[in-house]
């Protein structure tokens, strides 16, 4: 299965720190493999714009960039940072999974990992939150010999805070499972509302997601 996981805002990222800092998106990340331990990681990532863009400062980024190329399309940018510190591509290698495309855009990381199943997929998700704050989930799509593209991304800002709690909670404690690992009142207690008001957010948390499922 194929995963695009988000991560909003990680200050350590300086390639996700470089698109807030000149308002562009990067859609190329190159990374070398170090040999040893003491061996900077070199990186490299390119903004292409359309018009001219205000090239990103050393001290927006927290490394120290350099030119690599340049031309009507955009500027290619090189840096190199220890392999200690973090970064959360590595953090997805760690669990044995290969990041197929890295892309920043508004001060946000998106990459793309293809794991073997979803357990492997919610350990990636999991290590990633562990060093991480913001990381979210947002496509998932299913492959093998008979690939389905029939994709349906939900905007979950449809959802209210409180609508997104009880749902979160609701599936943490195992509302949804069969047989149940919780029921209403469970749930509802501890969140801390009454079991009319959970009822009340769930179902309109559901038929949100359920009308963005179907429209698209």
């Amino acid at each position: 299965m194929s995963a695009t996981v988000v991560l909003r805002d990680p200050d350590s990222c300086p390639v996700a720190r470089a698109t807030s800092a000149t308002g562009e998106s990067v859609e190329t990340v190159s990374r070398s493999s170090p040999s040893s331990p003491e061996t900077p990681v070199v990186e490299e990532f390119s903004i292409e714009s359309e018009g001219e863009c205000e090239p990103p400062e050393s001290a927006d980024v927290g490394v120290e960039l350099s030119t690599v190329s340049a031309n009507e399309h955009g500027e290619v940018y090189r840096f190199t940072r220890d392999l200690d510190g973090p970064c959360a591509c590595e953090v997805v290698e760690t669990e044995g999974t290969p990041v197929s495309s890295i892309r920043a855009e508004e001060g946000a990381l998106y990459l793309t990992v293809r794991a073997t199943d979803v357990e492997a997929l919610s350990d990636i998700v999991g290590a990633l939150r562990e060093q991480f704050e913001a990381v979210e989930l947002q496509q998932l799509l299913r492959t093998g010999e008979r690939e389905s593209t029939d994709l349906a991304v939900v905007d979950r800002s449809r959802l209210t805070d409180r609508q997104r709690e009880v749902l979160e909670t609701a599936h943490e404690m195992g509302y949804f499972e069969y047989p149940k690992r919780a029921n209403a009142g469970d749930v509802a207690e501890a969140i801390g509302i009454s079991r009319s008001t959970f009822s009340e957010h769930l179902g309109a948390a559901q038929t949100k997601l359920l009308d963005a499922i179907l429209e698209a």
